[in-house]
């Protein structure tokens, strides 16, 4: 017979299920769209996984920025397993996409960041699609009005950042546009929490330059304004998550706002990823709260970090094991210009919680 509790819970998790209050990032499933699906008719639209109404409707209208948001989503989900390679939630309830559990359904630390990177994501992607050229309806980024500096002229091709953030906002935004959807304060979250990506997004533009000149001397440089890769993104995102707010849905004056729930003196800031409801300690495997657990994780037994034998196990301990390592080795550069190496094998002592 169930005890209470777990009754609650049961019932918790099913209607995180029915709600379906994820939908903003349901379109992350498109990792997933198998290469032999052309995308180069709309009739396509309707076959892609985890689509809204009006991202079907966005996906006929742009049908040739589909493969681009299709990378997109596979880039996010790459980007967030690394980041969080070190941590006890390590991002791998991505990969269940669209079917997510509740570590990604309930309005979490873990799904600010999700949605933050996500709209930072399809953004990027789009941004650099058009300075590869693989996009018709854009091109470069503009040249900055103000001059780059002595010695430095503009030139190559910037990033189109404009076009990926209003582009990239239409998509990713959509589904917490579309009514019903589940609670206002939960939409407000996440539609906060995709604007702080974009803004992080933003941060990340920065002057790069190339050298020009007799022998190498780079008596000119050539620069143009590029985005740092996703990766950085996510870095900047996942400081931002350690230190995310938990906010409550109040009201203010004549609506109701997002508030610290500590500090409901002050507005939230524009730049803080914010949560509604905490998280498990993601310890043990609980598929009903979308903790997988750390059991068979490896861990650091030389890290002061949340890598550390002692965070990423609990306290549980953890058993030692020996892998073999093939690296190569003895490498010699030949003029010119190849280089030649060795294999080499050895031994390392590895660990994985108990």
């Amino acid at each position: 017979m169930r005890t209470r509790p777990q009754v609650c819970e049961a019932l918790l998790f099913a209607l995180a299920l029915h709600t379906g209050v994820c939908y903003g990032i349901k379109w992350l499933a498109l990792s997933k769209t198998p290469a032999a699906l052309a995308l180069n008719q709309t009739q396509h639209c309707k076959q892609l996984e985890g689509l809204v109404s009006a991202q079907v409707q966005l996906c006929r209208s742009n049908l040739e920025l589909m493969r681009t948001i299709v990378h997109a989503a596979r880039e996010a989900m790459k980007a967030c397993r690394r980041a969080f390679a070190d941590m006890r939630w390590n991002c791998s309830s991505i990969e269940l996409a669209p079917n997510y559990l509740l570590d990604l359904e309930r309005g979490t630390r873990e799904s600010a960041f999700v949605y933050a990177l996500s709209a930072a994501s399809i953004s990027h992607t789009i941004a650099r699609a058009c300075t590869s050229g693989d996009l018709p309806g854009c091109s470069c980024g503009p040249v900055p009005g103000e001059p780059p500096g002595p010695g430095n002229r503009w030139g190559g091709c910037a990033d189109n950042l404009s076009y990926g953030l209003l582009m990239g906002a239409k998509f990713s935004d959509a589904p917490m546009k579309v009514k019903k959807t589940g609670s206002q304060a939960n939409k407000l979250m996440r539609l906060h929490n995709s604007e702080v990506g974009r803004q992080a997004l933003r941060a990340s533009l920065e002057t790069k330059c190339k050298c020009h000149g007799v022998s190498g001397s780079c008596s000119i440089r050539t620069c143009w304004k590029g985005l740092q890769e996703l990766r950085d993104v996510a870095a900047d995102l996942k400081t931002r998550y350690l230190s995310a707010t938990k906010v409550v849905h109040r009201p203010m004056g004549t609506r109701k706002h997002l508030v610290p729930k500590d500090l409901d003196i002050r507005p939230v800031k524009d730049s803080e990823l914010v949560y509604l409801q905490s998280s498990p300690d993601f310890c043990m495997k609980n598929e009903k709260v979308g903790s997988h657990g750390t059991q068979d994780r490896q861990c650091n037994k030389t890290s002061n970090g949340s890598d550390s034998c002692d965070l990423m196990c609990c306290g549980r301990g953890y058993n030692p094991y020996t892998d073999r390592v093939v690296e190569r080795c003895h490498c010699k550069y030949h003029w010119c210009c190849y280089v030649t190496c060795r294999r080499c094998e050895r031994t390392v002592e590895r660990y994985v919680c108990k």
